[in-house]
């Protein structure tokens, strides 16, 4: 069996967005859940959940009902359609798809819309006297369409589009790589380009046989907001939501500074991108362990009542919570031990499922405790993962 993050991405946005079209109600209710917040005006941000931190347009009637719900994609449209080329459909049915994926970085640009330069223009402003030119301040410009994308200083380097599809080719030293995707967001001021790492991690080799597909992306910032980034990911880059996906969930990230010498750091970059391999040999190693672990169930609840001990000083309503949270607990690894075998690696598969697609924030109100709380809560998952990961890994040795 296959673990592709992706494929699970668009069965969830499939699974969740036409229901809300068929009844509106349901996006009342995940609202009143704490799963969904206002943001003012017609704009929602989700907050748990594959898509959280993505935005929705809801359009209403003059009575007040929800007609249509509109998920934000966050692709660049500039040119007339979505900035993106991909070998796969993505969930929002935008871009050109091209199963089998083509290696032509010139044809890339083209399809993904994203065949276009950057500019820096010198910084002007109005004074009394006539028209200033500001020291050392550049604004970064579209060259196909004019659009301003930020603010930079003297020093700070383009990396046009096409020099980033050369930086990860001369990376891997492989000149005829398949493009998995590759387009922009928010008007051009991010550009990414995703390509499948050759060796992926496969668990239980000839019986479960699940593989977890990487990637190797390379993320640009055009507006001087942020530096260029190379990551290796799960995730293969096809909206504003996978962006942020492939960004939090990297398994390594190698920042890329804005200078001259920026993109030219090939053999620390390699020896980086080795040291993650590495690491993927060893990942592969310790889950296979983890599945020749059988686990009392017992052992699992012991686990989950040490990722969340109980205060003894908790009040009735929270015990009554975590016992929900223990049940559910438990009901998911029994499900998970008849796909898998009652084993320490079903216990893992458990407790991620959990933490990425089940919790939930319940705030007192639906404004800064809302955000404050999803980001603390955002803020402890890896850290739990890990701590569940080490913890089955030392009763497996």
């Amino acid at each position: 069996m296959t673990v592709d993050v992706n494929t699970a991405f668009a069965q969830a946005k499939a699974e969740q967005i036409e229901p809300m079209h068929a009844e509106a109600r349901a996006f009342q209710e995940r609202i009143d859940r704490g799963e969904i917040r206002p943001l003012g005006g017609d704009r929602y941000e989700v907050l748990t959940g594959w898509d959280a931190g993505e935005t929705f347009i809801v359009q209403r009637s003059t009575e007040g009902r929800i007609e249509q719900i509109l998920a934000q994609h966050g692709l660049d449209t500039t040119t007339g359609g979505a900035a993106l080329y991909t070998t796969t459909p993505a969930w929002h049915g935008l871009g050109a798809v091209i199963p089998g994926g083509i290696s032509d970085i010139d044809e890339v640009l083209k399809l993904a819309r994203i065949d276009w330069e950057v500019s820096k223009r010198r910084v002007l402003y109005e004074w009394d006297d006539g028209v200033r030119v500001a020291a050392d301040r550049y604004v970064t410009v579209r060259t196909d369409s004019g659009e301003a994308l930020g603010t930079v200083g003297g020093r700070y380097e383009v990396f046009q589009n096409r020099r980033v599809f050369e930086f990860l080719q001369d990376l891997v030293q492989r000149y005829d790589a398949i493009w998995e995707s590759a387009g922009a967001l928010r008007g051009g001021r991010k550009t990414f380009v995703t390509m499948r790492i050759p060796r992926s991690i496969v668990i239980d080799r000839g019986g479960l046989d699940d593989e977890i597909i990487l990637y190797l992306a390379a993320i640009n910032s055009h507006d001087g907001t942020s530096q260029a980034e190379s990551v290796v990911t799960p995730w293969r880059i096809a909206c504003g939501n996978t962006e942020r996906f492939a960004s939090q969930d990297a398994v390594h990230r190698w920042g890329i500074r804005h200078t001259k010498g920026g993109l030219s750091s090939l053999e620390l970059a390699r020896r980086t991108l080795g040291l993650t391999l590495n690491y993927a040999k060893t990942f592969e190693a310790e889950e296979n362990q983890l599945v020749r672990t059988d686990l009392l169930i017992d052992d699992f609840h012991e686990l989950v009542d040490s990722l969340w001990p109980v205060d003894d000083d908790a009040t009735d309503r929270t015990k009554a919570f975590i016992r929900g949270r223990h049940d559910q607990l438990d009901g998911m690894f029994r499900e998970q031990a008849r796909k898998l075998g009652r084993t320490a690696y079903a216990a893992e598969r458990t407790v991620t499922d959990f933490l990425d697609h089940r919790t939930q924030v319940v705030p007192r109100n639906l404004s800064e405790d809302l955000t404050r709380a999803q980001r603390t809560l955002e803020g402890t998952h890896d850290d739990l993962k890990t701590k569940a990961h080490r913890q089955l890994l030392s009763l497996a040795r």
